[in-house]
């Protein structure tokens, strides 16, 4: 399969979480209580919650707070109505990106994403204008320190993977995007770990960018989205610069 993710952008990915956990916390559970709110606080009858909470996990997230956020949402407690909003756009140099939201106030959250395109030299655009450049599937990237490359990439396989890619520091798994839960889940039975378990929006190809400025300019978007609670994850074709 071409144009999987690179590892610098799973590295940034992760290195961000690390930096940032309070507010990736705060992001889950915006996303843990939508998912409730959907379909019940049982993982086992609501499949949606089940990955959230997986990808919670990944994420470093402690179960107390991944069970007081399930049990605030399924009573009263949480007044706030989040809705799914997924805007397309440009970066500079022409960088395809797509931000998947979720927030309660959809001018508020449509007026900072035109504000960051702008501001970095990019420019928001209609949905479906950069979609079609990304393969919507499910990515595992598990730390492959101490893993044997050719049994990982067996037990994958066997559990229902699509495809296996061996990056420098980690191995990744790619599904379709229904399969993820059941392709995780045996991973989990076999004792792996997860950098990330989630459906993501994996780039056809990449985009490399002409200069440092241009670079720094595509950075700073990157941490503009980081730092927006609204965003619950944002996707880009970048051939990062290397480190």
């Amino acid at each position: 399969m071409s144009g999987h993710s690179k590892w610098n952008n799973i590295k940034r990915k992760k290195e961000k979480t690390d930096a940032a956990k309070a507010k990736i916390f705060t992001k889950m559970g915006r996303e843990i209580a939508v998912v409730v709110k959907q379909g019940g606080p049982n993982p086992a009858e609501n499949s949606k919650l089940k990955d959230v909470i997986a990808k919670a996990k990944a994420a470093n997230v402690p179960n107390e707070n991944i069970e007081r956020i399930i049990k605030k949402a399924a009573g009263e407690g949480d007044a706030n109505n989040y809705e799914e909003l997924i805007y397309e756009g440009y970066g500079p140099g022409g960088v395809a990106c797509i931000v998947e939201t979720l927030t309660d106030n959809r001018n508020r959250t449509a007026g900072e994403m035109r504000h960051y395109f702008d501001k970095c030299g990019g420019n928001l655009g209609q949905a479906g204008s950069v979609s079609f450049m990304f393969d919507r599937k499910g990515q595992i990237v598990i730390e492959a320190e101490d893993l044997d490359e050719d049994t990982v990439m067996m037990d994958a396989l066997e559990a229902g993977a699509e495809d296996f890619f061996a990056e420098e520091d980690v191995f990744e798994i790619i599904t379709a995007p229904n399969d993820l839960g059941t392709v995780r889940d045996a991973l989990e039975e076999k004792g792996y770990s997860f950098v990330s378990a989630e459906v993501a929006y994996i780039p056809q190809t990449m985009t490399a960018l002409p200069d440092e400025a241009m670079c720094e300019k595509m950075e700073k978007l990157i941490d503009m989205m980081d730092e927006n609670e609204d965003v619950q994850a944002f996707w880009h074709n970048w051939e990062m610069c290397d480190e």
